[in-house]
C-alpha cells in the first residue's frame, strides 16, 4: 500500500501538499532545524508524494550543544539568551538553510512540557524562517499536551513557510536572490 495524504496522520489539517507543490513550482527547496519537534516537521513534509524534489534534509538539534555544533547558533546567543529564544530560532533557520544548501530554512525551538524551561512557559515556541532575501521569527503560544504542542508547531511552520514562499513568489526581487 502506498502512503497518501489520506493515510498519513501527520498530514491531517495541514497544507503540506500545497507547500510541496508551491516549492516545486518555484524550483525551491527547504531544510529544517528542529528542537522540540525532533523531526516531525521534516516527517510531515516527507509524507507528501514528491517531497523528495523539495526537502533537502533536516537537523534534529534537541540538545543545546547541537544547536551550536550542527545548527550554527553562536555560543554567545546560547549563553545570553538560551536555547528557547527568537535569536536562537533565527540562527537555526539560517543554519539549516546554509548547511543543507536549501533555499528555505525553517527552525522550531520551544517548550513542549510537561514543565517550563528557563522561565518559558509550556507551549512557548519560536519559529524561524530564512529564505531568499527574507528572515523572520515568530513567537507562538500553543496549548495542550506535549503531542498537541509539537504537532501544532510543525503544522504552524508549514502554514507560515507556505505563506512566505507564496509572498516571495509575487516579489520578483526576492525570487532572484
Amino acid at each position: 500500500m502506498t502512503a497518501s495524504s489520506s493515510t498519513d496522520p501527520l498530514l491531517a489539517d495541514v497544507p503540506a501538499v500545497d507547500l510541496v507543490r508551491t516549492l516545486t513550482a518555484a524550483g525551491q527547496t527547504v531544510a529544517t532545524a528542529e528542537s522540540l519537534t525532533a523531526g516531525l516537521l521534516s516527517a510531515t513534509i516527507a509524507g507528501v508524494p514528491g517531497a523528495s524534489a523539495v526537502l533537502r534534509g533536516g537537523l534534529v538539534v534537541y540538545a543545546t550543544d547541537l544547536k551550536h555544533s550542527l545548527g550554527g547558533v553562536s555560543d554567545e546567543i546560547l549563553t545570553s539568551e538560551g536555547p528557547v529564544a527568537a535569536s536562537t530560532a533565527e540562527q537555526l533557520a539560517v543554519g539549516a538553510r546554509t548547511r543543507c544548501g536549501a533555499d528555505w530554512g525553517v527552525a522550531l525551538t520551544g517548550v513542549a512540557g510537561p514543565d517550563s524551561q528557563d522561565g518559558h512557559a509550556v507551549g512557548t515556541v519560536f519559529l524561524g524562517l530564512a529564505g531568499p532575501g527574507h528572515t523572520e521569527v515568530m513567537r507562538l503560544k500553543l496549548h495542550g499536551d506535549r503531542w498537541t504542542i509539537r504537532i501544532g508547531a510543525a503544522h504552524t511552520a508549514i502554514r507560515e513557510l507556505l505563506r512566505c514562499v507564496r509572498q516571495r513568489g509575487r516579489d520578483p526581487i526576492g525570487m532572484g536572490e
